[in-house]
């Protein structure tokens, strides 16, 4: 390292190097552009939590605007108000009733059918679930994934007029290539609400 220049300026005694040493860049990085705002959901607008208050609904239909008005930040009017925007648009499409026939002793039967389908241009799928959801046996309707393309919800009085129906409506449906029948033994649970008697706490026993 060579040694350093002394400099006299009046006064003052200045020390100077032949060779300075580097000086540390600084990097500045551009800052992080601010993420786009949030979009609002118009279909929930002006209530942006309306969820909630389908979600008690869909627990119980009979629960009171008292009662949610309680449960949530919404007064008794604005509840009332979003229902009925609700049911207007067809979000709600209708309330209903969870009925264990059994405890009845009803003797109606329901069946779960898979149905294998050829798709068609331009429709897939969707001209053939309008024809089979016209059907008063069907009670519900799906398109799933896996080995077969719809899931239909039969219910008939007896185990005959189920496999009436499926053979003398459904197989003959254009464009229906299989089918596969499983009539319902046992409900456990349906919609949220146990059908059976469980004993709390109950241990199962493992077989070795």
């Amino acid at each position: 390292m060579n040694p350093p220049l002394v400099t006299t300026s009046g006064a003052k005694t200045f020390m100077m190097h032949e060779n300075p040493p580097p000086q540390r860049m600084r990097t500045f990085l551009p800052p992080l552009p601010s993420p786009p705002p949030r979009e609002p959901n118009p279909l929930k607008e002006p209530y942006p939590l309306m969820d909630e208050i389908l979600r008690l609904l869909e627990q119980d239909a009979r629960i009171t605007v008292e009662r949610m008005a309680a449960l949530t930040q919404y007064t008794e009017d604005e509840i009332r108000e979003m229902i009925a925007d609700a049911e207007r648009r067809g979000v709600i499409r209708r309330y209903k009733t969870v009925v264990d026939w059994n405890r009845l002793q009803d003797s109606r039967v329901m069946a779960f059918i898979d149905v294998e389908v050829t798709p068609a241009r331009g429709v897939g799928f969707d001209d053939v679930a309008e024809r089979l959801h016209r059907f008063p046996e069907v009670r519900s309707l799906y398109l799933v994934s896996g080995e077969y393309d719809l899931r239909l919800i039969v219910e008939g009085a007896s185990l005959q007029e189920v496999a009436s129906f499926v053979s003398e409506k459904l197989a003959t449906v254009d464009r229906v290539r299989a089918t596969a029948t499983h009539f319902l033994l046992k409900r456990y649970k349906e919609d949220g609400v146990s059908f059976a008697e469980f004993t709390e706490g109950k241990r199962l026993v493992v077989s070795p």
